[in-house]
């Protein structure tokens, strides 16, 4: 199984592991840098959906994502590594 990401981009949830109706919460793609500084600041990020949450958790294995997010990382050029 290989995970492809851009230079930029990581995934993060927005806060807790269910929401209100009992799905599990959905992980989205936001810049990879602002991930540390929300985690530790609490500032908020912007995810690929326009989804604004500040970072809380991190994504486990197997985690649900975001099906909008993934769609637009998906339409997007490959990254440079």
């Amino acid at each position: 199984m290989s995970t492809m990401t851009l230079p930029e981009t990581d995934t993060r949830n927005e806060t807790t592991d269910q929401t209100s109706d009992n799905r599990p919460e959905l992980f989205h793609y936001v810049q990879k840098d602002k991930v540390a500084e929300s985690a530790v600041m609490g500032t908020y990020v912007v995810a690929l959906c326009g989804e604004v949450f500040p970072v809380t958790r991190a994504p486990k294995p197997g985690s649900p994502v975001c099906p909008e997010c993934k769609e637009i990382f998906d339409s997007l050029p490959p990254g440079q590594d």
